[in-house]
């Protein structure tokens, strides 16, 4: 379980691939607080750190997660958002992320709104009536927890202050780039228990 709030970001440093799985091996500034085992959330996906060399640490992607997230795009040199899971007894500053990632949704514009900036993005929602935003709400964009300001169907915005460009993967993010999306998990299961109760 994670909040969305990132605690830094991770490097790629190698990639290698066996049978349908790609390893990553990453530096970030708290490798030596990992233990193998542990979750980490990478882009919003969770991973699960299965090895530890100095300062670097490794995790496996198997095909169902490159599938359908971004981590397959991912090159030697990029940067990805990294959390790890929430403690219990902590306050969780954004919402509730399982680190699953839904589908994946196309950055549609960046625009400089002079003190921060506005993200548009599309994702493609067919037969997948739980895949909604609303405005106000929740959406979790490469494992960060941020607040829809434009909600549409298959299309909704978002607003990034200062602080999250700087300190997330955001500010390399442009038009055309995909992005992992996990919707808020509250309002998946409403629209699913909804779309149960209609008639057939």
């Amino acid at each position: 379980m994670f909040t969305g709030i990132i605690e830094g970001l991770g490097k790629i440093c190698e990639i290698s691939e066996k049978g349908t799985n790609k390893t990553f091996v990453l530096e970030c500034a708290f490798v030596h607080e990992l233990k193998i085992d542990q979750s980490l959330a990478h882009n919003g996906v969770c991973l699960t750190v299965d090895g530890i060399m100095g300062n670097r640490y490794s995790v496996t992607a198997i095909k169902e997660t490159l599938d359908r997230t971004n981590l397959g795009l991912l090159q030697p040199g990029d940067e990805v958002n990294l959390e790890r899971c929430m403690l219990m007894n902590g306050r969780i500053d954004g919402h509730i992320v399982q680190g699953h990632v839904d589908i994946t949704g196309i950055c549609a514009s960046v625009n400089d709104l002079n003190g921060s900036w506005e993200f548009v993005f599309t994702y493609d929602s067919t037969n997948k009536s739980e895949y909604l935003t609303v405005e106000k709400g929740s959406i979790c964009i490469n494992g960060v927890s941020l607040t829809v300001v434009r909600s549409e169907k298959d299309l909704f915005s978002v607003h990034i202050i200062p602080y999250t460009f700087e300190n997330t993967v955001f500010k390399h993010v442009k038009p055309g780039d995909t992005v992992n999306l996990e919707f808020d998990i509250i309002g998946k299961y409403v629209a699913k228990m909804d779309a149960l109760r209609r008639p057939a």
